[in-house]
């Protein structure tokens, strides 16, 4: 029973050491379907090789793949399991068919439900809840066979005592190694942002402070020319004039010089209200002009330390982003949701939009990525930026034609000294 076991969980494991060593690295739009296939084959494994008990009781782990699939996949992926498992069962025969053929029935109408759910918890309460529901639904196969034996015998209560510590603890080891792939995934690629933001900063500073020397000589030589007496009154304009811009020109670089660092002058600490208000007031005319319908929630009282105008410009190029996406449908409605959650705070900006793929997703926040035809990628770059300037977190959730959600979770902290 013991090697047999061993066999099992082996089975198990494949998939999730196939991952580490092969796509852990790679964003590739057939992992699902090479996921599912890898479950479906360790599936086909668990019901050929079952564990055997000394009694003559037989049962196998056929359904910790399945379940794990239909709460990180949902219905489109583990449909296929389904068709697979009782496909495969009618083969081997037996008068187990309708049983099995019942149970996951049961299994893929009710545990796929329970996946967009599932998803939003933590690592935590994942793994806790995945261990739950293997066991639950483990539980209601055992009561169902034993109605159907008559009998609550010894033998009856040595196989669900087996049978239940099984699942929980084949399903509580691969969730904490599925969890810790998951951790080190966004590990990596939060470090490889922060290089990114880095690299930008740094360029920005450097090219901010030697552009800025040229800008205040020629400054400084056009205000004397300006006060001189020899020159016409056309070409007194045509000095004013380039200071003018040579002004607008310093503004835009001091702009470009915020990807670098808080300016100590814009610092406050607060909870944001006042720049989300006046953020979605400066929004209002160009939401009226594309018929967008703004909704504003702000039940924040958690401040923390911030830059000011970063943050405004921040939420700003959120906003705007979400405006355009409702460009093309007509009009939609843009909802700015400011919380709280224990020591967090919690901005959750949602359009109605054109939405994104997975790997628009992934590639948001990349220098001079993005999916409007003449944006540069600069204004989310700012925005990824900004955030992590604040040691915060941003998730995007979006799906074609239903529109994106951005959820930034930002932690609430002491004043600067």
């Amino acid at each position: 029973m013991f090697e047999t076991l061993l066999l099992n969980f082996l089975f198990i494991l494949f998939p999730v050491l196939i991952v580490v060593i092969f796509f852990e690295n790679r964003a590739n739009r057939y992992n699902n379907k090479i996921l599912v296939f890898m479950s479906a084959v360790t599936m086909i494994l668990c019901i050929a090789k079952p564990i055997k008990l000394e009694m003559g009781f037989i049962y196998d782990l056929r359904y910790v793949p399945f379940i794990l699939v239909a709460l990180f996949g949902g219905y489109r992926n583990v449909l296929p399991l389904y068709l697979i498992l009782n496909v495969y069962r009618l083969y081997i025969g037996g008068a187990g068919i309708i049983p099995s053929f019942l149970f996951s029935t049961a299994v893929l109408l009710i545990v796929p439900f329970l996946s967009k759910w599932f998803i939003r918890q933590s690592a935590n309460r994942r793994i806790v809840s995945a261990t739950f529901i293997a066991a639950l639904t483990m539980g209601i196969y055992l009561i169902i066979l034993g109605v159907m034996k008559g009998t609550l015998d010894r033998q009856f209560w040595t196989l669900t005592f087996y049978a239940l510590t099984t699942h929980v603890g084949v399903m509580s080891i691969i969730m904490i190694l599925i969890e810790q792939i998951i951790t080190n995934i966004r590990n990596r690629d939060r470090i490889l942002q922060s290089e990114r933001l880095n690299v930008v900063s740094e360029l920005a500073a450097s090219v901010s402070h030697e552009i800025r020397n040229p800008l205040t000589v020629t400054s400084g030589f056009l205000q004397l020319l300006n006060k001189s007496g020899n020159i016409t009154p056309e070409e007194k304009g045509y000095v004013e004039l380039s200071l003018q811009e040579l002004t607008r020109a310093e503004k835009i670089v001091s702009d470009y010089l915020s990807f670098a660092k808080p300016q100590s002058g814009n610092m406050v600490f607060s909870n944001m209200l006042t720049e989300a208000e006046y953020t979605k007031n400066i929004i209002m005319p160009f939401a009226t002009i594309h018929k967008v319908d703004v909704q504003f929630h702000f039940t924040n009282t958690l401040n923390t330390s911030y830059d000011k105008n970063q943050i405004q410009q921040c939420l700003i190029n959120l906003y705007k982003n979400g405006i355009e996406a409702m460009k093309e449908k007509e009009g939609g409605t843009l909802t700015i949701q400011i919380s709280e959650n224990k020591q967090n705070i919690i901005i959750s900006i949602r359009d109605t939009g054109v939405g994104m793929t997975k790997e628009e997703i992934s590639r948001l926040g990349k220098p001079y990525y993005s999916t409007k035809e003449e944006g540069t990628g600069l204004g989310m770059l700012m925005v990824y930026s900004t955030v992590d300037k604040l040691k915060g977190d941003i998730e995007v959730e979006s799906e074609k034609g239903r529109g994106t959600t951005f959820l930034i979770t930002i932690p609430a902290g002491d004043p600067s000294p």
